[in-house]
């Protein structure tokens, strides 16, 4: 218990740090984008006395360094701003999608997870046969593939062809809960399936080099049930390396689900970014990406405790 209080002790001390630097690097790349907040919040047939008025309200002619530790303050108090146009806290509309990109992100990941470890561990105890080259084939032709595209693949086929399953749009559990899986099976599976793909590869790697080594062979010479090998020793030992790239994967699932998210019109974080690059809206772009890289960063914290719950003997933190 000890061990796991250090470590999140550590983790949490760098947070601020990281969080810093993400929120300063987002905020220099999007000072160079093109447009003018005021006149997409006024409109083009604002007067110039207008736009100015509105640059002085909000602090847009200050110094960047300025505008920059306004909005570090602002974030302290959990307040990203307000939308420019028609302007919303930003914090209550972070509040309304990221639900459902977490939703859309832990689907996904559960997906994956389960069909990844099941594969990969098939492959490794059937290595070399016909089983496990048609699994390895498989999850190379998968990991190619974009989940974009994919789920373009997914809407033409099921949606439009069969009319099994919805091309777009969201119906919130409590509503239709039937609806609701429905409406998230298709954009789940565009974002699942390149995931699971590079997982089978790793799941199946780390079981074949487990199984090669010393102590299962001499586990099964002493008698040791070949299936009691595999469940109690060598799948605990090679999780490992599996969970923390599954971890990983997590952020590109986030970040992943925002251009899903587009494809099948769902109201997530995807449409926040996407309506804050259009209207040039860098507060919202700020809120949206920091609360993905803030959520990436709280993933790769569990990520770190699990590897204790997996394997007790690692102390190294």
């Amino acid at each position: 218990m000890e061990i796991v209080f250090r470590l999140l002790l550590r983790r949490f001390a760098a947070l601020p740090i990281m969080m810093l630097g993400v929120s300063a690097l987002v905020f220099i790349i999007l000072q160079f984008t093109p447009g003018d907040p005021a006149t997409v919040a006024l409109g083009e047939s604002a007067s110039e006395a207008a736009k100015q008025l509105y640059r002085e309200q909000h602090g847009l002619n200050d110094p960047v360094i300025v505008q920059y530790f306004r909005f570090i303050g602002d974030l302290i108090h959990l307040d990203f701003g307000m939308t420019t146009s028609p302007e919303q806290p930003i914090t209550s509309l972070i509040a309304k999608a990221f639900p459902l990109t977490l939703q859309l992100t832990l689907i996904g990941v559960f997906l994956a997870a389960i069909v990844s470890f099941t594969l990969g561990v098939i492959a490794a105890l059937y290595r070399d046969t016909w089983i496990d080259q048609i699994i390895r084939l498989l999850s190379v032709a998968a990991v190619a593939t974009p989940s974009f595209w994919l789920g373009i693949l997914l809407i033409q086929y099921f949606a439009l062809e069969l009319d099994w399953l919805p091309s777009g749009g969201f119906i919130s559990f409590s509503e239709d809960p039937v609806g609701y899986f429905h409406s998230m099976i298709l954009p789940s599976l565009a974002l699942a399936v390149p995931v699971c793909a590079s997982l089978i590869r790793v799941v199946r790697t780390t079981m074949v080099e487990e199984m090669d080594k010393d102590y299962v062979r001499t586990a099964i010479g002493n008698g040791v049930p070949y299936a009691t090998v595999i469940r109690h020793n060598v799948l605990r030992n090679a999780l490992i390396t599996p969970v923390t790239v599954l971890g990983l994967r997590i952020g590109y699932l986030l970040g992943g689900a925002v251009v899903i998210e587009q494809i099948f019109d769902l109201p997530g974080m995807g449409k926040l970014i996407f309506n804050g690059i259009v209207n040039h809206d860098l507060h919202l772009v700020q809120g949206v990406v920091l609360t993905i890289a803030f959520s990436f960063v709280l993933v790769n914290i569990i990520v770190d405790v699990l590897y204790l719950v997996i394997n007790p003997k690692i102390r190294s933190l």
